[in-house]
This record gives structure tokens, sequence and C-alpha cells, in this order.
């Protein structure tokens, strides 16, 4: 009998539209691989054991750009990013080359993938309480 196997149906192939690796003395030498398409961030690290990360988009709330004094030298940055992830509430993209232009287009990708799917406030980041009702004492 044979196996059948109908995950290619499901495997949408993304358009990368910029792609980096962590570099050291300004060299991209790292086993650490930055990319993105319009939708998704990918980080891949390491090199015997490889470690995949994924980012929608629309999940990055902010972004913000750091150069150290060697790293200006180096021509190369680090950009934060502030996530509604779980499991990732900060991702870097360390020591990558021309960090303000990723930086202007992470920020503007990430506004534009929020509008298209209505993002409110509210739903990503959260209620104004956890949703359990405050105990307060009241006079009867």
């Amino acid at each position: 009998m044979a196996k059948i196997d109908k995950l290619n149906d499901f495997i949408v192939e993304e358009k990368i539209i910029w792609q980096d690796k962590k570099r050291i003395l300004g060299m991209p030498i790292s086993f650490t691989k930055y990319s993105f398409s319009e939708n998704r961030l990918f980080i891949q690290k390491g090199f015997f054991r490889v470690v995949k990360d994924e980012l929608l988009m629309y999940r990055i709330l902010d972004v913000r750009l750091k150069k150290t004094f060697w790293q200006r030298i180096f021509k190369v940055g680090t950009i934060e990013l502030s996530t509604a992830d779980k499991s990732t509430p900060i991702i870097y993209l360390e020591n990558i080359k021309d960090p303000d232009r990723t930086r202007d287009a992470l920020s503007s990708i990430a506004e534009k993938e929020r509008d298209e799917k209505r993002v409110l406030g509210k739903e990503m980041f959260g209620t104004a309480n956890d949703g359990s009702i405050a105990h307060d004492s009241f006079i009867d």
C-alpha cells in the first residue's frame, strides 16, 4: 500500500526580500542567518544543532536600532524587535549590514501587515486586566 503524503499541498513558498548573516568584525562568517519575506521573519542558528525560528510580521510591536562604536566602525548594527510572541518576546538581529534600511523596511512591513489583517491593539497587547475581577471592598 502506498504511503499518502499531501504536505506539499499546504506548503507555500514565500519570496525572500532580504537576507543577511550575523557578522563578526564585519564579515559574514557566523552560522546565524536572518531573512524575511512580506509575511514572516526567519532566523536560523547553529551548525551542529540547527534551530529555525519564524515570526509573523504583524506580531512585531516595536523596532529599535542599536549601534555601538565598534559596530559603526564595521558598518553593522543590531536591530531589537519587541514582539507579541510568547516564546520570543524580544528578537535581536545582531551585527547585520545596512541596519538603517533594514529597520525601516521591517517597520513598514509590520505596519502594513497589521493594517491588512486589521489587527487591533487589544488583540496585540491583551486587555487592560488579566480577566480577573477586582476584589474591592464595598460599603453597603
